[in-house]
């Protein structure tokens, strides 16, 4: 299977980071804005998973959540998943399953730490999974800005160029 098969055929849309995703469970509970930490504004969906492909050169681009995120690795090509934690230490976990390779199948990137993916070699293609609880709401969602990135962890300027 190609990737465009299996962006047609899982349904999947362009995402706003880049890549392709759809959203594939949606929790029937809630949690109400009481019941959250002061960083959510409102009530949540518990839980939220989505598909997500990137192929060839695509990326994701830097953002960051107000929720941990799971990566779960399905198919394809290993994926890196670059992190920026609050402390501005550099994490590069690559998702795959040659686990003898040190590749992972799945990874948490925890709340507040800015990240972002990219195939390991520029080519092919990765299907991923992303869980994220307190489900996930694009209120909580914010992408990097090149300039405050730069200028805050200079050392890390090369990945915030590519990945922004």
């Amino acid at each position: 299977m190609t990737a465009d098969d299996i962006i047609d055929m899982l349904h999947l849309q362009p995402h706003p980071e880049g890549g392709y995703y759809r959203q594939t469970y949606q929790a029937a509970d809630s949690l109400s804005a009481g019941g959250l930490p002061d960083r959510y504004d409102g009530a949540r969906v518990a839980s939220t998973a989505i598909y997500f492909l990137l192929r060839d050169r695509e990326v994701s681009h830097l953002h960051r959540l107000k929720s941990d995120e799971v990566w779960h690795f399905y198919a394809g090509d290993p994926l890196v998943v670059h992190v920026l934690t609050p402390e501005g230490e550099r994490i590069d976990q690559v998702l795959g399953n040659d686990l003898s390779a040190g590749q992972s199948p799945q990874f948490v990137v925890s709340r507040g730490a800015w990240f972002g993916a990219a195939m390991r070699d520029d080519r092919g293609f990765a299907l991923v999974g992303n869980t994220v609880a307190p489900g996930f709401d694009f209120d909580d969602f914010e992408l990097a800005d090149r300039a405050s990135l730069s200028a805050a962890w200079p050392q890390h300027a090369d990945l915030i160029r590519r990945l922004t």
